[in-house]
């Protein structure tokens, strides 16, 4: 495992960051405006034991906990989950030890790449795995409300998005139904690589996730806060289809 918009983009991308660009007050500003549902706000401020207290750790922790889950997934020696109790902790609600902003590709799954049980992770997942209105809002609750402390996007080898993306971006390509957003949105992180050294599909890969972490980083000051205060860690990652190894990226 390893660590990791433009204004000549098509109208929705434009759109899209220019949401992820004012989202948000900031949850101490939100919470003094009233502006958070009653609910979220009990939520948040609710003092009650975890239903996963082993899932209450620190940032560097939860990273080194997907390192050693994603090894034990690469060398075939997952962990038995006792999923019976584990419904049964987690009626009560949930405190994930991770988010992840994954593709909604079926030969990627979060939960068994890194060897996680129910209530581990908080799944967020989007062709493309590049960051939506709704995808930052879930990632907001996961920390505001939920209190992960890690945020990892997922990106993947030979990933369909990115591959429409590029026969769009450079062949002008035309997707049927909703498709086209799809590509409209990731062209700003492909003609960033579109002159670079090596291969096209993997530096776009790459270049996405560096895009979406950067835009969780800034884009959000609910997100933003909780990394000011090291309470919140944001990283990305490349899946290995062959493997199943997770590298991240800077």
């Amino acid at each position: 495992m390893c660590e990791s918009c433009d204004s000549t983009a098509a109208p929705d991308a434009n759109g899209r960051r220019r949401f992820l660009r004012l989202a948000g007050l900031g949850a101490g500003a939100l919470l003094l405006t009233g502006a958070l549902p009653d609910s979220i706000v009990q939520a948040a401020e609710k003092k009650a034991p975890p239903p996963k207290p082993q899932n209450s750790i620190s940032p560097d922790m939860a990273l080194q906990r997907l390192i050693k889950g994603n090894q034990r997934y690469i060398s075939g020696t997952s962990m038995t989950h006792d999923f019976k109790s584990e419904r049964e902790a987690l009626v009560s609600g949930q405190n994930p030890f991770a988010a992840v902003l994954s593709c909604a590709d079926s030969r990627i799954a979060p939960e068994y790449a890194f060897d996680t049980a129910r209530g581990d992770l908080f799944a967020v997942r989007v062709a493309g795995n590049f960051v939506t209105e709704e995808g930052l809002a879930s990632l907001e609750y996961s920390v505001l409300v939920l209190g992960a402390p890690l945020i990892l996007v997922l990106g993947h080898e030979d990933c369909g998005a990115l591959t429409a993306g590029i026969k769009a971006t450079k062949d002008n390509a035309v997707f049927p139904g909703h498709i086209q957003k799809l590509t409209d949105a990731l062209r700003p992180s492909i003609e960033k690589v579109l002159k670079d050294p090596g291969g096209l599909l993997e530096n776009a890969t790459v270049q996405n996730v560096k895009d979406a972490v950067n835009n969780l980083k800034t884009a959000s000051p609910v997100l933003t806060e909780a990394l000011s205060k090291g309470t919140l860690k944001v990283v990305g990652g490349i899946y290995r289809l062959a493997s199943g190894k997770v590298d991240l990226i800077a």
